[in-house]
């Protein structure tokens, strides 16, 4: 069998995912755990699109460098990721040492070929900032709806697409500066130059990869349209510097490094294996005689690889592993509108993560409804239905009373006495037959969809064999009933591994299997391979969705994240206590670190909580300083690990860069919040503002998502003074900065 090389498009790193852009990271991490339980060698590869104007727009926005953005959404979408219990081999990134060598030595070569023109165009500078200016660094009106809000690629308010010079009253989005509209110089690859090559491959690969049909469709419009060389420079800060005399100000376009990063991070995961990157390269992206590559995108991607990449590839020169098969879907929209991440509209990664439903009910409804031929919808009344009647009333179902009659009437042991039933195996086998086939072509929801067929068959045969009266009228009937059924939870444990893993490894745990080595598709399909004394166990597997629950998340995800943000009360999120430092010593594995040990609650309580926090006081504060001294908490701070010690919380500092070193430069300040002689325990609250229940734990992403600032020497959020027992708390040494 040849190897297989799986990718899913490149979340951009400005937002957080939501479920509409997990559709293609699941349905890889499907197809790849279908893969490796089949026994193809796999690899699946993901990571992060760094580069570009949204990021670095989205940095100046946030007054901070592109580099410390991307690694703050990195982890965010990393998180996410992982609470999915999504497979990587590698979720990489394109900001890397790695990408960049792989980026230019393609760009090189496609210059050396002959397949990169200069162009010189008109386009606004900023005289001010002394730099040319990417489409979304300028602001103006809007010719269509008057808006004086619309970037230079489009019309946040009425949707329209621009060019930067359709814009009236042009202003530089960073100064607010007047440009004008100069000549540059850019580099274009020259698609019309390698669409021969193009061709030929096309008609091939999408014949060969059984590629979906609005990919082979859209496809087919831009070649039948006309291929138009392409620009691939911009003038940016933040990204890959382009290896050619007079562009040393440009870097590439983000669309034509980004499918680059499908290789580079293949790369990164070879030098972490052993140093080599080259070597993990070439034997998969070199090896297209032993490697099929199969790429999961959204629609809106498709052009982009199977037009440009393929592109840069084949006039490279190189010998490159091309795509194989390319799974595109269709949109999925969200309760009659459209999910969207500029605007925040739609349940996003970490809304999923705090409504305390399991990952695998999100997973089983995403595959169950993936808009695989036509745009999908979520509903939340249709996501209660699905997983009350096919999740739990159906598969659920199966497994609960299947291995519930084997605890309670059989004691907890498989029949060995009996025949099995001939006709349901081989009913139960060509089903299976199918599903493999399926998935086998990545046709995910439909393989998907055919297993609950499978289950539902089961149930049927559960209820038409009746084992709780046949075990007093025919025991062994009774036995030989159970262990088929037993045999095809087994059966169903595998078949749903690559949709909803953690399920599919409970089940298995509770007939003493673990998928992936004692468990693997090559044992299913036959009544036997369970150890005659096994202790078979069970439990309920999932919780039914009532409807007041379903209700409250319609209306707490109603709305844009902006929306949803403004309408939650500070206490509801936050939960930072008054603190008292009664013990303090140095970090024994970092020189900047002090472990703080705390009471936080018997001044309100009554009774002495302890907890152990770790800082970076280090510079700022002696021991002496801080011993004994009244802090603020972030209390309800998830537990982390800051090298080697637990730190159940954070203490909260202001903080400023007006400092000044030996030598008069300029310095950071630091000053803990001093909560004077307030109780332990004491809630730190916007003024007017009850203190709610105490809120469920937090990352320390949803921490600096509520600013909290120092003005005019107090501390305020959102404009609001904080305060404790209705009085400010106030800054000596800081009159304005952020505390964290």
């Amino acid at each position: 069998m040849k190897r297989r090389l799986i990718t899913s498009a490149l979340p951009y790193v400005n937002n957080v995912p939501h479920l509409g852009n997990l559709i293609q990271v699941l349905s890889a991490d499907a197809f790849a755990r279908f893969c490796r339980l089949y026994g193809y060698e796999t690899l699946y590869i993901c990571g992060t699109d760094e580069y570009g104007t949204a990021t670095e727009t989205k940095a100046a926005e946030e007054g901070i460098h592109p580099k410390e953005l991307c690694g703050n959404y990195y982890k965010i979408h990393a998180d996410i990721y992982n609470w999915f219990n999504i497979a990587f081999d590698k979720f990489g990134r394109t900001s890397t040492p790695v990408h960049t060598e792989v980026t230019q030595d393609i760009f090189l070569k496609l210059d050396k070929a002959g397949f990169i023109s200069e162009k010189t165009i008109e386009q606004f500078y900023c005289s001010k900032c002394e730099r040319f200016l990417a489409d979304r660094f300028i602001r103006g009106v809007c010719p269509a709806c008057s808006s004086d809000e619309a970037r230079g690629d489009q019309c946040e308010s009425c949707g329209k697409l621009l060019d930067p010079t359709d814009l009236k009253e042009p202003k530089c989005s960073v100064c607010a500066g007047t440009p004008s509209l100069q000549k540059t110089n850019h580099l274009y690859i020259n698609l019309p130059a390698i669409k021969e090559k193009l061709e030929e491959w096309i008609k091939a690969a999408s014949v060969k990869g059984f590629w979906a049909n609005n990919a082979v469709k859209m496809t087919e419009a831009w070649i039948r349209d006309g291929l138009n060389e392409r620009a691939i420079t911009r003038d940016l800060k933040w990204g890959i510097p382009v290896p050619k005399s007079g562009y040393e100000k440009k870097v590439f376009y983000v669309w034509f490094d980004a499918p680059i990063g499908y290789i580079s991070i293949t790369g990164a995961l070879g030098e972490e294996k052993d140093g080599d990157w080259k070597k993990l390269t070439d034997y998969w992206w070199k090896s297209p005689d032993d490697v099929e590559l199969f790429q999961f995108i959204g629609k809106d991607n498709i052009p982009f690889h199977t037009v440009i990449f393929p592109s840069s590839l084949l006039g490279s020169g190189d010998t490159w592993t091309m795509l194989h098969h390319m799974s595109s879907t269709e949109y999925l929209n969200y309760e009659n509108s459209k999910f969207s991440k500029s605007r925040g509209v739609g349940v996003f990664g970490t809304d999923a993560m705090e409504t305390g439903i399991p990952a695998d009910v999100w997973r089983f409804y995403i595959f169950y409804n993936r808009p695989e031929k036509s745009d999908a919808m979520f509903m939340w009344d249709d996501f209660k239905e699905k997983v009350n009647g096919e999740l739990i009333g159906n598969l659920g179902n199966l497994v609960n009373r299947t291995l519930t009659f084997v605890t309670r009437y059989l004691d907890g042991k498989i029949p060995c006495t009996g025949k099995s039933d001939d006709a349901l195996w081989a009913e139960i086998v060509k089903r299976e037959k199918s599903i493999a086939e399926r998935l086998d072509k990545a046709e995910l929801r439909d393989a998907f969809r055919e297993v609950f067929e499978l289950s539902s068959l089961a149930n049927k045969y559960f209820q038409d064999s009746q084992p709780w009266k046949l075990r007093n009228e025919d025991p062994e009937k009774a036995g030989s009933v159970i262990r088929d059924l037993v045999y095809i939870v087994r059966d169903l444990s595998v078949l749903i591994e690559p949709y909803i893993p953690g399920t599919a490894a409970k089940i298995a745990s509770f007939i003493g299997l673990e998928l992936g080595k004692n468990l693997s598709w090559k044992d299913i399909g036959r009544p036997e391979g369970i150890a005659e004394n096994t202790e078979i166990n069970s439990e309920v597997l999932f919780t039914k969705l009532e409807n007041e629950l379903i209700e409250e998340y319609r209306v707490r995800y109603s709305g844009t994240q902006k929306q949803r943000a403004q309408a939650k009360t500070f206490s509801s999120v936050m939960d930072l206590r008054v603190a008292k430092i009664e013990k303090i010593e140095k970090h024994p594995k970092a020189d900047k670190l002090y472990v703080i040990q705390l009471e936080v609650g018997e001044g309100v309580t009554g009774e002495r909580e302890e907890r152990q926090i770790v800082s970076g006081l280090v510079d700022f504060y002696t021991e002496d300083q801080l011993l004994g001294k009244k802090i603020i908490v972030a209390y309800n701070l998830k537990p982390a690990k800051l090298r080697g010690i637990e730190s159940r919380g954070m203490l909260l500092a202001a903080g400023d860069k007006n400092g000044t070193g030996p030598n008069g430069e300029a310095t950071e300040r630091c000053e803990v919040l001093d909560a004077g002689d307030h109780p332990t325990g004491t809630r730190f609250l916007p003024e007017d503002e009850a203190s709610e229940a105490a809120p469920v734990e937090i990352d320390i992403d949803t921490f600096f998502s509520q600013s909290i600032v120092v003005k005019d020497f107090i501390v305020q959020h959102n404009g609001q003074n904080l305060c404790l027992n209705g009085q400010p708390v106030r800054t000596v040494i800081i009159p304005e900065g952020k505390v964290g």
